[in-house]
């Protein structure tokens, strides 16, 4: 891929002023390839199911689609861990495994299962659809219930899952107990061009970018050791990421999280904040809700970009990031994202070119920074 570069605000080397940079594509029959690749990894880990908590099936996946040299390590936490290179300073890069969903926290005398969440996101976009309820005797297939929502209502009454059961023992029978988790059924579907859509591209996006970035690779170039981790729990408060930081402790000296950029690239939202627009490349999270990147990495990072003809935004956005975990222990938290509408929900829309600009941001970052 070729970017032209358009900058906003003031010169490059200074952060504060950089508000975006705006490629221009011109698709060669390279960059199809890496397109392919791209969603020949990111297919099978979308359509991975792995609610905060229950990752293994993601884990799993993910660890198959490694390259034959990766050895690969499980932490106690679930985490999973590439190590290369050797030397300091030590950098770590960290994307997360788990997605959205639901937990069963009860099942009721007419066989429906009440729901809490993991993670946050609107209940109301699961309403009325079909349900998955991951068990250790495979998945039951259910719907979520339409609720009451009229005007008599201010806030409609919690979601419910029902398995066609009928009572709680039938249900049990089914193998659904409290404690499992719940999902809606997905696909990943490719879009016209370069575009995409599915459930859990957050951060499937980034398991991937990371795995693209490992393919490819040259060890060879490394000055330092490397480490890739795949975490767990990051929906419901950054866990697998913060057993990470304490075994890491002071050892790293930049961590990368590598996780959605919430862009208002949208029809329905005003573009006065978090605007990355979708196929414009990966974006530097400058600042979001959990941590705010030095502006002096900020501009480095755009000058390992321009240098190796990476498309790379740069945007402040909401939501957080496992990289702030890091931070006590003294880490610079340099957080890279890639812009995604509709953040949470059933249609999530992601350009494959941006998958793949951040795959080689990653690949950059690693052999050059």
């Amino acid at each position: 891929m070729r970017p032209v570069w358009r900058y906003s605000g003031r010169a490059v080397g200074t952060a504060a002023g950089l508000l975006t940079a705006l490629p221009l594509y011109r698709l060669s029959a390279q960059d199809s390839v890496r397109i392919s690749e791209a969603q020949t990894v990111l297919a099978p880990l979308v359509e991975s199911y792995g609610v905060s908590s229950a990752e293994g099936p993601v884990r799993e996946a993910v660890k198959r689609l490694l390259p034959a040299w990766a050895k690969s390590e499980t932490d106690t936490a679930g985490n999973l861990w590439v190590r290369v290179g050797q030397g300091g300073p030590v950098v770590a890069f960290i994307a997360h495994l788990d997605e959205i969903g639901f937990r069963v926290s009860g099942i009721r005398d007419d066989g429906t299962l009440e729901l809490e969440t993991r993670g946050a996101f609107f209940s109301s976009l699961f309403e009325a659809q079909p349900a998955l309820v991951h068990t250790d005797r495979g998945e039951v297939a259910g719907i979520f219930l339409p609720r009451d929502s009229g005007f008599t209502r201010r806030t409609p009454p919690p979601l419910r899952v029902d398995v066609g059961a009928g009572s709680r023992a039938g249900a049990m029978a089914r193998g659904v107990s409290p404690g499992a988790t719940v999902t809606m059924p997905k696909q990943y579907v490719r879009l016209a061009g370069t575009r995409a859509t599915g459930r859990s591209f957050d951060d499937r996006v980034g398991s991937a970018a990371q795995l693209l970035a490992l393919r490819r690779l040259d060890r060879a170039a490394l000055k330092h050791q490397v480490i890739f981790i795949w975490s767990v729990r990051e929906e419901i408060g950054l866990e697998g990421a913060e057993a990470a930081a304490a075994t890491l402790g002071m050892m790293p000296r930049r961590v990368y999280a590598i996780d959605t950029f919430v862009s208002a690239d949208s029809p329905l939202e005003p573009p006065n904040f978090a605007v990355a627009p979708i196929g414009r490349g990966a974006v530097a999270r400058a600042l979001d809700n959990s941590s705010v990147t030095p502006p002096a990495y900020v501009d480095s990072l755009v000058q390992v970009a321009r240098a190796r003809g990476v498309a790379l935004q740069v945007g402040t956005t909401n939501g957080g990031n496992d990289g702030s975990v890091f931070t006590p222990y003294g880490v610079v938290d340099v957080a890279i994202g890639w812009p995604l509408r509709y953040s949470h929900s059933p249609v999530e829309v992601v350009d494959l070119k941006d998958v793949v600009s951040l795959a080689d941001l990653i690949r950059a970052v690693a052999e050059t920074w």
